[in-house]
């Protein structure tokens, strides 16, 4: 049962390389960065359940013993091996009034965390406890980048270690901890859950990023972690430009079928980067040298280019590239394309007052930047002095 506050956070994602070929049986290149979601639970007296959702602007509170009645009506077992039933689902629709219709990104979160809240109580026999959580994001919504896997692997790593299914390993004098690969392996299992409640049917690579951070490989639904990876600076731009990434993985394979003899050599070629990439990754991670950075930067162009060709591109992408060719940056999408985000590598040696003129050249276009670095570290638990005083504050306001 939990005694004392936690605080756990999550890193987002991005694709590296191999976007829409990893559909086809090609390699893709996922990594964690350094923009994170953070969550903290405490223990509250009041008889209630409360999370706070600030980013959002929501705030979701039951009385604890009617999550007891709900999880008492739920048939079957819920456990980590199980999907979520359609019938689990209306139930709790039905219990936090959702309507059936277009999914709002309150409701989705509010669905991930009655399932695993009731989930890993009824799978580790706990009472659902009063608690108190909040969770902030340095993460925006529905951008590509991980958020609602950040939050569902949150979610389940605080709430597991709450009921004692995890251990707690933060040591006296330290601040943070990860816990064993088996407890990580627990923390995915479950989250993988939460991302089945907000999407229906996810790959997986978001959550392994969140729970294990670093980059993964991931191919024909096998993911392999890189054991070593070296940490690069990057610049992310959110175009802001909404886009369906359903239409346009169902556009490339209308291309692959009606050309299969341009498209199939086309997706081989952008595995090949995604191979080529990874060897020059683990190079440098062996042997750091600034001598890599033009052959990454060549990757990202010969990419982009072919992700142009398979038609994901969009015109707001091209910019982003655009503007970051007159600094003497390199550019790609990461993610679905067809507007969302592009990622743009930044050298170790990269002068600070470039990168800052491209960021402001990307504003002025209507665009969102953030400068971070990927190869962060996945799920962690802090100590509540290591979490940022803008964290603090809003856990204190909640």
């Amino acid at each position: 049962m939990l005694a004392k506050p936690l605080r756990v956070s999550a890193p987002g994602k991005a694709i590296l390389h191999g976007e829409h070929a990893v559909v086809h049986g090609k390699a893709a290149l996922a990594v964690a960065l350094n923009l994170r979601t953070f969550l903290q639970i405490r223990p509250c007296d009041r008889g209630k359940v409360l999370v706070h959702l600030p980013d959002i602007g929501a705030s979701l509170k039951w009385e604890a013993v009617q999550l007891q009645t709900l999880l008492i009506t739920f048939s079957g077992g819920l456990d980590e091996s199980k999907s979520p039933t359609p019938e689990q689902m209306d139930k709790l629709k039905e219990f936090a009034g959702i309507c059936s219709g277009l999914p709002t990104i309150e409701s989705l979160a509010t669905l991930s965390f009655l399932y695993l809240y009731l989930s890993i109580s009824a799978k580790y026999r706990q009472v659902p406890p009063s608690v108190e959580i909040v969770v902030w994001s340095e993460l925006p919504t529905g951008a590509g980048l991980g958020s609602s896997a950040a939050y569902s692997v949150c979610l389940a790593a605080a709430l597991l270690t709450a009921c004692g299914a995890i251990g707690c390993p933060l040591e006296d004098g330290k601040s943070i901890a990860r816990w064993s690969e088996e407890e990580l392996n627990l923390i995915n299992q479950w989250a993988f859950r939460g991302e089945q409640v907000i999407h229906g049917n996810p790959s997986g690579v978001d959550n392994s990023v969140a729970t294990w951070g670093g980059i993964l490989r991931f191919q024909s639904g096998k993911i392999t972690s890189l054991k070593r990876v070296p940490t690069l600076r990057v610049l992310l731009t959110n175009t802001r430009v909404p886009r369906s990434t359903k239409i346009l993985v169902a556009g490339v394979k209308d291309k692959i079928l009606k050309f299969p003899a341009i498209m199939n050599p086309v997706l081989a070629s952008i595995d090949a980067v995604s191979q080529e990439c990874e060897s020059v990754l683990e190079a440098m991670a062996e042997s750091p040298s600034l001598e890599y950075y033009p052959v990454l930067e060549e990757l990202f162009d010969i990419n982009q280019h072919h992700l142009n060709v398979i038609g994901v591109g969009h015109a707001s992408l091209d910019r982003v590239c655009q503007v970051t060719a007159t600094h003497g940056l390199h550019s790609k999408l990461t993610g679905a394309g067809g507007g969302g985000c592009a990622i743009t590598l930044l050298r170790p040696d990269t002068d600070p007052l470039m990168v800052e003129a491209a960021r402001q050249d990307l504003k002025a276009c209507g665009f969102e930047c953030w400068e971070t670095s990927i190869g962060a570290d996945g799920v962690c638990l802090h100590s509540p002095s290591s979490l940022k005083a803008e964290v603090l504050h809003i856990f204190n306001k909640a």
